[in-house]
């Protein structure tokens, strides 16, 4: 933009906050500058601590098929606050069962059982945040 207006230098104004661009000149190698008026610090805060999944509890059970999260995100049970769980403890499941619905970038995605068997253990918490690799399920084949 500043070479096709043919300008040398631009300065732009924001409140107290002002940024100069200069283009180098024709004999000039120079880089462009680009120089803030005003630096002003923010302020950093610990992120909030989450509990500690049970992940401890679920490599303890050998005997389980495990379902993990394929993605880092919010794991939620079910499909809105008042309805009931998508699977429960004691349910037969197939490939194609829903089991749970995971956030991840405000987008909402349902995560399918992929196995067959019997809900043995649920190893996480409804609206608990979850890594990539987290077991979430333990199941039983028939």
């Amino acid at each position: 933009m500043m070479v096709a207006n043919d300008l040398m230098e631009v300065t732009i104004r924001h409140g107290e906050e002002e940024l100069v661009l200069r283009r180098p000149g024709p004999a000039s190698g120079a880089p462009v500058a680009v120089q803030p008026a005003m630096m002003h610090a923010v302020p950093m805060t610990a992120p909030a601590a989450s509990p500690a999944p049970p992940v401890a509890a679920a490599a303890h059970d050998d005997a389980l098929i495990r379902i993990t999260s394929p993605m880092v995100g919010k794991f939620y049970a079910s499909s809105s606050p008042g309805a009931a769980a998508f699977v429960k403890v004691g349910q037969e499941i197939h490939p194609d069962t829903v089991v749970c619905i995971i956030e991840a970038m405000k987008v909402f995605n349902e995560i399918k059982a992929e196995t067959h068997g019997v809900i043995e253990k649920i190893y996480v918490a409804n609206e608990q945040a979850v890594e990539y690799g987290q077991p979430l399920f333990g199941v039983r084949r028939p």
